[in-house]
This record gives C-alpha cells, sequence and structure tokens, in this order.
C-alpha cells in the first residue's frame, strides 16, 4: 500500500516560492534551504545550460551574444517552459545531493490572477522537473499571510499585500478563503524599468538591469525621507557612446518609481471597494500586511497609510513570507489542506 500524499517524510517534501526574480525552497523539516535567482544562462548554439541561479545572474550584461542570460519567468508565470524545468530540475537536485533520483512532494506558489493554463503550466513543468504528482499549488497572498502569522481561519477580515519581483498581489482573506482579491503585473520589476527609463529621459544615460536594481536598492522610496541620500551612477552616456557617472538623489529616484508605486496603491484600493463591509471594518481595525521583496521598499508602508489612511506594518519576514506560508502547509498538512489546489477543478 502506498503511503498518502502527506506522509512524514522528513527532508522529501518541498515548497517552491517560484518567482519572478528568486526562486526559494523550503524543506519540511528543515526549513528555507535554497534561495537564488531565477536566471539560466544558455548557450545558443548548443543549446547547453551553462549557468543557474547566483551563477547566471553574475553573467547577465556581460556575456557574448551566443549566451543568454534567460529568465524562465515573466510577471510571475512561465515565458520559457523548457529553461524553467531544467532550472527547477537543478533546484530539486541541488536539494538532493545525494539522491539524482528523488522524486519529491512539492507544493509551488502561483500568483492569484493566474489562468487555468498558466496554472497547469506550473505544475507540468515541476513534474517534468522529477516532482511526485500530483504538484499541489497555492495562491501566493494565502501563503503570504500564513507565513506572516495572519489569523487566516478566523472569520474576521485579514489584508495582505505581496509584492514580489513580476507581480503584487493583494487579498482579503477570512475564514481560510480569499473573499476578495486583486493581481497586478505592476511590482519589483517595473521599479527597475522605471528607474532605466528615467535615467534615459533625464540624464542620457543608459544603464544595464543590474546596476537599475542596485540604484533601486540604495536610493528607492515611496514616501519623502527625513533625509534624501545621494549616490554615484555609473552608465552609457547615449550621445558620446563613452561611459559617464552622474550623482543621482533619492528624490529623483522618487520620482522615477512614482507611477508603478501608484498602480500598486490603486491595486490596492480596488480590492477594498470589492470588500464586504464588514470585513473592510476589520481591516480599518487590523490594518494592512505587507510581504514580498517588493514591500522592502522604504517608506512604502507610509504612502499607503497616507493613501488608504488605514494602518499598514511589514509582515516579520517579508522576503520570505510567501515560502514560510506554503512550508506551512507541508508541516499542518491536515490544517491546512483546504488551502491547497491539486487537480484542475480544485
Amino acid at each position: 500500500m502506498t503511503a498518502p500524499w502527506y506522509s512524514n517524510v522528513i527532508g522529501r517534501d518541498m515548497a517552491v516560492d517560484l518567482g519572478t526574480a528568486n526562486t526559494v525552497v523550503y524543506v519540511r523539516g528543515q526549513g528555507i534551504v535554497l534561495n537564488e535567482p531565477s536566471i539560466v544562462t544558455v548557450n545558443t548554439r548548443s543549446g547547453d545550460i551553462l549557468a543557474v541561479g547566483t551563477e547566471a545572474k553574475r553573467m547577465l550584461g556581460r556575456t557574448p551574444s551566443h549566451i543568454q542570460a534567460i529568465r524562465p519567468l515573466r510577471d510571475g508565470v512561465i515565458a520559457d517552459f523548457d529553461v524553467c524545468e531544467k532550472m527547477l530540475r537543478y533546484f530539486i537536485q541541488r536539494v538532493h545531493q545525494r539522491n539524482r533520483w528523488a522524486k519529491p512532494r512539492m507544493v509551488i506558489c502561483i500568483p492569484s490572477g493566474i489562468t487555468g493554463v498558466e496554472r497547469r503550466a506550473v505544475q507540468e513543468a515541476a513534474e517534468y522537473a522529477g516532482a511526485r504528482k500530483p504538484v499541489m499549488v497555492i495562491e501566493e497572498p494565502m501563503a503570504a499571510a500564513i507565513g506572516a502569522g495572519l489569523p487566516i481561519h478566523e472569520p474576521a477580515g485579514n489584508m495582505i499585500v505581496d509584492i514580489g519581483g513580476g507581480t503584487s498581489e493583494v487579498a482579503v482573506i477570512s475564514m481560510g478563503g480569499i473573499v476578495a482579491s486583486e493581481s497586478s503585473r505592476v511590482a519589483g520589476d517595473e521599479f527597475d524599468e522605471a528607474i532605466l527609463a528615467f535615467m534615459k529621459r533625464e540624464y542620457s544615460l543608459a544603464l544595464g538591469e543590474r546596476t537599475a536594481e542596485e540604484v533601486k536598492m540604495k536610493l528607492a522610496s515611496a514616501y519623502p525621507l527625513e533625509e534624501e541620500f545621494h549616490a554615484e551612477v555609473r552608465g552609457r552616456d547615449l550621445v558620446t557612446g563613452l561611459p559617464r557617472t552622474v550623482v543621482v538623489s533619492s528624490q529623483d529616484i522618487r520620482e522615477a518609481i512614482e507611477e508603478p508605486v501608484a498602480a500598486i496603491v490603486d491595486t490596492l484600493k480596488v480590492t477594498l471597494d470589492k470588500t464586504p463591509p464588514e470585513l473592510a471594518a476589520d481591516v480599518m481595525e487590523r490594518g494592512i500586511v505587507l510581504a514580498g521583496g517588493g514591500s522592502m521598499l522604504l517608506g512604502l508602508d507610509a504612502a499607503i497609510e497616507a493613501e488608504t489612511g488605514m494602518p499598514c506594518r511589514m509582515a516579520k519576514d517579508p522576503l520570505f513570507s510567501v515560502v514560510l506560508g506554503s512550508g506551512q502547509c507541508l508541516e499542518q498538512f491536515d490544517v491546512l489542506r483546504q488551502v491547497l489546489i491539486s487537480g484542475p477543478d480544485d
């Protein structure tokens, strides 16, 4: 007789936050064991995979024409199925180093606005990569709420805002289910693109993806700061074609990302508008919880408070809330089974 899906096999069950920017893996009984960029470097002549994760990210913008650094996920969904499957297979083998033939049970996080076809693509990629059937999925805002320690089973409204690299997910959760939700494909990557466009427009300076990300992490803010920062930014002058350095302030970068920040706040407002009055009153009292790497943008909580008039706080571990929540589904399968989806009709 075969063991049930949730049998207690320590070190085998995996929860994967398959993110546009980073992939994080949680192993049952061990916690988070892997956190790597979702990037794969491919030799286009031979089709060989040259590097995955951190090693591949180091090559971004530094490869010859026949070597491509590919992000297999865009806006939270699979853009390149074959490369995504190979990346997942690599991560599974990294976790199960001693057993190349391991077929782990797996829970994968997906955006709440995903279509049935996109969801099936995620499950199939995991199956082809070596996961055991059925591959279970969990909606990201639900996983983030569990990871942030919100009392999701209570008959009261809990609002979670999960801002990742490709998508921003806003949801109001009550009694173990999502009552109102909204998914926007404006998130951390949009901040980077807005900074690239701003530097071209204002300084005639072309930056690489990695530089734009560094500028975002050092200078970006969503709300005026008590003390503004300045930093030197190096890029290629679009007029002369030569390298050039300019000094940029946090005020400049705040102006650059103003549009994507406003889009995220609008997504939050639309979700509140769809929320039943009783639950909206609960949210007013309990406040809004921020999770995901994009939520770590300086002053974002203050900007949301100013726009909505509701208290706003950061989850305890925003970067890993989603994977910790899906990991909890493995650790407490019987209690949290209802939030997981396995088949097309679940």
